[in-house]
């Protein structure tokens, strides 16, 4: 019997000497090609730009992985509790492997065998660290290996706090947040110290799956999985009774971050994302973490948006109806699928539906719009939907509805008001289309030359080409005060006198005489050069310049950067060339 007690034992130690060398050169054989961990001491995580108004709203945001770098004293405790809890909860014990958590991980990998279950890990906040910052995300036992490995490396080079640092700045909480700063602003549109526990504990949810549990989509899955970590947390102290209960309690409400940015202001921050990548780059821009203040002001970029918009579809009403954007058969109950398939002009405003016509009668078009609602369009509003004819010309006003609209034309339509009338149960459309005129606005402080609003066309949505920035126009009178400037600089006096008579010159063979007049026709004889600039004289203008010579007003226009090619014709005196687009670099200053 004690023979076979001691062949038993010396069979294990036998066996177990045998795994031993295998665990050890495994060990050795993986941990010749591991990347430098040392790499962790300097890290330097690419960090979101952010544009801020004059008054200090955010403006915009711009970065490859969006992140907020928060160094690990600035995190509140109830954050850092809630990933411990969730993620490793004996983060501050171990050094670097959970060997209990290997073993449970172990044995219900083994129960799970053939069930087609993910297999489980264990890997700490170190591990995780170790597999964000140095290795890829393969799932395999290799990579475990490696990870262990480095694992026990980073411990022994850095402090817990500094381990935990790393991963709650680094770690990928979806909604685009790199990083627990990112995410609670993604999600809550607050600071780490504004969370609530369950706010808090809803991001200690998010490491293992954020797809899993999108409060969007999955909302049950969301509010279960956060309400896991609350209970964790009270089973590790940090929770009492009373928090507990309350907190499971809460419902989970995140918010659209894009509605966070000052509206309207699509044109002036993509001006400004230009310039930034223009002086510094793209990686200073997307990884940069730049703080950059910006001299727009929130409402005067409104009033200009909606000023703009309401005058082009003011005068885009006055040229005509162009017609529905398509036309749709209700031959079957498929219509529904033929409405959605029909793509409607980009650009429209938020307050704009689509919708389709269902029947057409002698005083009104009844329609539905893309959410379901019912309404009608009466023809006493469609008076302005004349047919455009070739030439820019109008057609006369509608005789009758049929003549604007047919059943099955697919339209944008905006709601004008409830309809009270008891009679009538739908609501009251207008008829509208999007513009196909565009123009610009920017606004300037004639003071200190700041940038105060610019809105580059109709919609940022239908074109982001910049009309305020970018287009190339005639300055016409606005370029007067270079040849003036250039007149004074070369020795005329605001009092000398200028002849306001009619001017003819030759522009060559075969081409009639530029013959070019004042506003309103009339000559005033000698006048001062003061008065010709106030008046804005043509005559006077191009004269002066023909006696001091075009080509000191091409000078002027150079030095100051109106234009680098100014070509030495006198029509340019009255702004017939083009200037160079507008520079809005002023507007920001970092």
């Amino acid at each position: 019997m004690k023979k076979a007690i001691y062949s038993f034992i010396s069979a294990c130690m036998f066996f177990g000497v045998i795994i031993m060398v295998l665990l050890i050169s495994t060990f050795w054989k993986y941990s010749l090609d591991l990347p430098d961990y040392k790499v962790l001491e300097k890290y330097e995580p690419a960090v979101t730009t952010r544009l801020f108004a004059g008054d200090g709203q955010l403006l915009m945001e711009y970065a490859f992985e969006k992140r907020l770098f928060v160094p690990v004293e600035k995190i509140p405790d109830r954050v850092k509790q809630a990933f411990l809890s969730a993620e490793d909860k004996n983060f501050y014990a171990h050094s670097g492997v959970d060997y209990t958590g290997v073993l449970r991980a172990i044995l219900g990998n083994l129960k799970n065998l053939g069930s087609g279950r993910r297999p489980t890990g264990a890997s700490t906040i170190t591990q995780q660290v170790a597999k964000n910052f140095l290795l890829s995300s393969e799932l395999s036992y290799i990579r475990k290996i490696k990870e262990a490995i480095l694992a026990y490396r980073i411990e022994d080079s850095f402090t817990k706090d500094h381990i935990l640092e790393l991963y709650l700045n680094e770690i990928y909480l979806g909604n685009r947040a790199y990083g627990v700063a990112a995410a609670a602003i993604n999600y809550f549109g607050k600071s780490l110290n504004d969370l609530t526990l369950e706010e808090a504990a809803y991001l200690a949810a998010l490491p293992k799956g954020p797809n899993n549990y999108n409060p969007k989509t999955r909302y049950e899955a969301a509010v279960a999985r956060r309400n896991w970590v609350i209970k964790r947390m009270f089973e590790d102290g940090y929770v009492t009774d009373l928090e507990l209960a309350e907190a499971v309690e809460m419902p989970l409400e995140t918010i659209d971050r894009s509605s966070s940015f000052i509206k309207d202001a699509e044109y002036f921050s993509e001006e400004v994302r230009r310039e930034i990548v223009d002086k510094f780059g793209d990686d200073a821009l997307y990884e940069g973490g730049l703080i950059v203040r910006t001299t727009v002001d929130p409402k005067l970029q409104e009033i200009a948006s909606k000023a703009l918009r309401r005058n082009l579809e003011a005068y885009d009403i006055r040229h005509g109806y162009r017609g529905a954007v398509a036309n749709i058969a209700f031959d079957d109950n498929e219509w529904r699928d033929a409405f959605d398939g029909v793509e409607m002009p980009k650009g429209a405003p938020l307050n704009w539906e689509k919708a389709v016509v269902m029947d057409v009668k002698e005083a009104e078009a009844e329609i539905e719009t893309e959410s379901g609602g019912r309404g009608e369009v009466p023809f006493a509003l469609l008076s302005w939907a004349r047919k455009t004819l070739p030439g820019q010309k109008l057609s006369d006003p509608p005789a009758k509805i049929t003549e604007v609209l047919a059943k099955g034309d697919v339209v944008y339509v905006e709601k004008l008001n409830d309809n009270k009338d008891k009679e009538k149960k739908d609501p009251t459309y207008q008829l509208r289309q999007v513009p196909n005129v565009e123009g610009a606005v920017v606004v300037i402080d004639p003071h200190t030359g700041k940038v105060l609003a610019a809105v580059g066309g109709y919609s940022f949505a239908k074109s982001q080409y910049n009309r305020a920035t970018q287009a190339r126009r005639q300055t016409g009178s606005a370029f007067k005060p270079v040849v003036y400037l250039a007149a004074l600089e070369n020795g005329y006096s605001p009092t000398d006198l200028i002849l306001d008579a009619p001017f003819v010159a030759e522009q060559g063979k075969g081409l009639p005489k530029w013959k070019p007049v004042n506003y309103g026709s009339k000559f005033y004889g000698l006048t001062t050069l003061r008065q010709g600039i106030e008046k804005s004289r043509n005559l006077m203008t191009v004269r002066l310049a023909q006696d001091m010579g075009m080509d000191k007003v091409v000078d002027m226009a150079s030095r100051l950067d109106v234009t680098q090619s100014l070509p030495a014709l006198l029509s340019m005196s009255l702004g017939a060339g083009e200037t160079r687009p507008i520079n809005i670099t002023n507007a920001y200053a970092m």
